[in-house]
């Protein structure tokens, strides 16, 4: 069984940037696809990016494409979220997940393993 303990989440202007980090422990990091995916209040946990087994290939929400950049280290077993000109739309819960899974996916159903969430918020 694998823990993700999401950190980095904080109040931020539009404009502004975060960076999210994931730390996992209890399995093998490096042989599974990661993921981030957010939520608000009343609404299904969306996905924003993901991430293949060797890094080698990433996708991304139409939203955050070309502000967001999703990498891993696999000796720190840390998943990242750059998040660059943010919006107040982006205000969430950013949560970080992994599966059984090599190959990165846009679906929230292919993870397995979440973390906690960290709140992003973002003010005009």
């Amino acid at each position: 069984q694998v823990q993700l303990v999401e950190s980095g989440g904080g109040l931020v202007q539009a404009g502004g940037s975060l960076r999210l980090s994931c730390a996992a422990s209890g399995r093998t990091f490096s042989r599974y696809a990661l993921g981030w995916f957010r939520q608000t209040p009343g609404k299904e946990r969306e996905f924003v990016a993901t991430i293949s087994w060797s890094g080698n290939t990433a996708y991304y929400a139409d939203a955050v494409k070309g502000r967001f950049t999703i990498s891993r280290d696999d000796v720190k077993n840390t998943l990242y979220l750059q998040m660059n000109s943010l919006k107040p739309e982006d205000t969430a819960v950013y949560y970080c997940a992994t599966g059984p899974y090599l190959r990165a996916s846009t679906r929230v159903t292919d993870f397995t393993s979440w973390g906690q969430g960290t709140q992003v918020t973002v003010s005009t």
